[in-house]
């Protein structure tokens, strides 16, 4: 009765490049990408320049800007100078 030595298969280092091999692959064959980004969508993207009433500058989503609430539509300079608070009284 002869029996045969109970060897487990050891995975040697030889066996484990081809693995760390192809695993460093991945990125290149592009399973990675998703197809669209998620819980952005291209018009939150979009910023738009407006001017604040002390004077500066402020960028703001253009979906906000669509959603407020316009006060009043088609404002002289005057009054709009007046809103501002640079009312000059040579005008």
């Amino acid at each position: 009765m002869n029996k045969k030595p109970n060897r487990k298969k050891t995975i040697s280092r030889r066996g484990i490049l081809p693995f760390i091999g192809s695993t460093l692959l991945i990125p290149f064959l592009g399973f990675g990408r998703s197809g669209q980004h998620s819980g952005v969508g291209p018009e939150e993207d979009i910023y738009e320049t407006l001017l604040r009433p002390d004077g500066t500058t402020v960028k703001v989503k253009t979906s906000t800007v669509r959603k407020s609430k316009i006060v009043k539509k088609n404002i002289s300079n005057t009054t709009f100078l007046r809103w501002l608070g640079k009312e000059n009284d040579s005008l």
